[in-house]
């Protein structure tokens, strides 16, 4: 079965995709919840004309997207962690402190657009993030835990 989508789904896609689906989770699931619609002829149109007139809005954002992109992937964060004497972290750190430290540099990134590739880290040292900007637009920041 053919939907629409009227929100971001993860690995399903984006707002005002086009996508098909088994008829039990378009039925039971996705249409019941309100995140899509069935693709019929007369929606097929609607949503045409509007991803029309998106398109404009859509690559300004796209663009502004990128532009931070090119500047997160210079910044280096440092991040202070309590600390034993053998260099292990009391907790974990997490995409909360990361995403303080960049709005303390003036990026307002959310953090559920924060990515680790580490799973937990709990020593010091220096890792990497990814942060996805836009549907397709994403920056690798550095970032160094040191201890406090």
């Amino acid at each position: 079965m053919e939907v629409i989508l009227k929100e971001d789904v993860t690995n399903l896609g984006h707002k005002d995709d086009l996508v098909t689906v088994k008829n039990g989770y378009a039925r039971n699931y996705l249409i019941p919840r309100g995140i899509a619609v069935a693709a019929t002829k007369s929606v097929r149109k609607m949503h045409d004309e509007n991803v029309r007139q998106r398109a404009h809005k859509e690559e300004k954002m796209r663009n502004a997207a990128a532009e931070s992109a090119e500047k997160l992937n210079e910044v280096k964060l440092t991040i202070g962690a309590k600390t034993s004497t053998k260099g292990k972290i009391f907790g974990s750190v997490n995409t909360i402190q990361i995403a303080g430290a960049l709005k303390e540099k003036g990026f307002d990134v959310e953090r559920k657009n924060i990515s680790i590739k580490e799973d937990l880290i709990k020593e010091i040292g220096t890792y990497k993030a990814q942060i996805k900007l836009y549907k397709d637009v994403t920056a690798e920041i550095e970032f160094e835990i040191v201890a406090e």
